[in-house]
């Protein structure tokens, strides 16, 4: 690992604890990251508790979304952030119009190398769409609030329903690798929001996690998935702080906990697009069994092959998930 500034040690390590997908050169949400971090020293103040609530303040949105508009001429219906291995999908949308993230004031800037952010805008399935790529970890260094921007910036450019996808550790032991799993609620292990600082309540509690992750749209979902014969399951997601992977006492605590799945992203923006009203699906790819729960260590050439073996099952499912946005 080639790091300029080195992050703290939020995680601690522990041995034989690998239990994510670590894809070497990927950004997703398992991957062991590649990471030049200047911004730790910006936020030195606040970095162990991974939120500045002056974002908030200082963020102009309608400066983020007159530079994008001088780009595009249609606003999105539908935003997809995507995780390692569908960036082809945005090849597949038509009439593209892509916007790089150092056009946009105030966009997060990756440190991951070579995964530089951009905003793909386009057709797919017949509905307008934006992919969010380059997506920027908590474990980068920037505030739980600034990683969370991109969702309010295409909210602001008119998208108003969200796909998120991952990578993730399997902890529910029905669930084998290349598994897909459709995040019905959530564990917020790493305990940041990007709500601190904006100036508004929080949901109401009786909501519950239907206010999360629509549950109708899951469904047409799932109804795809079994069309297709994809082995497709129900589940719990646990975000971890990262960037370390979690160790086989963390693993045990989450199962006891009721996750399904773990890795290192997704939640935040789930979080900011509930803020927005926003309807959001969840999907998981279980890559490899969680620490613990199989015999030897991760082997990565094995994670690579689960990866590879469903992405064009899980790319065409996707774009089922786009035509379904509006059934």
């Amino acid at each position: 690992m080639s790091v300029d500034a080195e992050p703290p040690p939020l995680v601690p390590g522990d041995e034989n604890t690998l239990s994510g997908n670590a894809i070497p050169g990927s950004h997703d949400s398992r991957a062991q990251p590649i990471v030049s971090s200047p911004i730790l020293s910006t936020h030195q103040h606040n970095v162990f508790m991974q939120s500045d609530p002056t974002v908030h303040e200082a963020e102009d949105l309608r400066a983020a979304t007159a530079a994008v508009r001088r780009y595009i001429e249609a606003a999105p219906e539908v935003a997809l952030i995507l995780g390692s291995g569908l960036g082809r999908l945005a090849e597949a949308a038509r009439d593209t119009t892509t916007v790089p993230a150092t056009a946009i004031p105030g966009y997060p800037e990756s440190t991951v190398e070579g995964h530089n952010g951009r905003l793909v805008f386009g057709v797919l399935e017949e509905t307008r769409v934006v992919f969010v790529q380059g997506r920027v970890h908590l474990y980068e260094g920037y505030p739980v609030q600034q990683i969370t921007m991109p969702v309010r910036l295409v909210h602001a450019l008119g998208a108003r329903q969200m796909l998120v996808t991952n990578s993730a550790g399997g902890i529910n032991r029905a669930f084998r690798p290349g598994a897909l799993m459709f995040i019905t609620s959530h564990l917020n292990m790493a305990f940041a929001s990007p709500g601190m600082g904006a100036g508004r309540p929080a949901a109401p509690a009786e909501a519950g996690d239907a206010s999360f992750y629509d549950l109708d749209w899951t469904q047409r979902a799932e109804q795809a998935a079994q069309a297709r014969g994809l082995d497709a399951h129900r589940g719990t997601y646990a975000w971890t702080l990262g960037p370390s992977y979690e160790t086989k006492a963390e693993v045990r605590a989450l199962d006891r906990l009721g996750a399904d799945a773990v890795g290192m992203s997704t939640v935040p923006e789930v979080v900011q697009a509930q803020r927005l009203g926003m309807p959001v699906l969840g999907l998981s790819t279980i890559t490899n069994p969680a620490a613990g729960l199989a015999a030897g260590g991760l082997d990565h050439d094995e994670v690579l092959e689960v990866s590879a073996r469903v992405r064009d099952d899980l790319m065409t499912l996707v774009r089922d998930i786009v035509q379904a946005a509006h059934a």
